[in-house]
């Protein structure tokens, strides 16, 4: 696991702590929804997507480098969906 992957995690834990607290949830389910859902777009990432490419890659350090980050970019997009979709859920009550 990369240190950029777990910067964005505590990013994400944080994002949607602030985000619930702006709006007047629960701030820690929140979080935990947040987080959950980065890690598990994370490993979905690592072991599916990244594990097909990485043989192809081997002998570009360039690509290699973005495979390796390609999890923690889809655990972002991920946790930006879900994000959103808690604030609709909120705008709806």
């Amino acid at each position: 696991m990369s240190f950029l992957a777990i910067l964005a995690g505590i990013a994400v834990l944080v994002w949607f702590y602030l985000t619930a607290k702006d709006k007047g949830e629960e701030r820690f389910k929140w979080a935990i929804i947040g987080l959950i859902g980065y890690w598990l777009a994370w490993w979905a990432v690592k072991l599916t997507v990244v594990k097909a490419l990485s043989g192809f890659v081997a002998n570009s350090p360039v690509m290699a480098f973005i495979v390796i980050l390609m999890p923690t970019f889809c655990a972002i997009a991920a946790a930006f969906l879900i994000r959103k979709k808690l604030l609709a859920e909120t705008a709806e009550k």
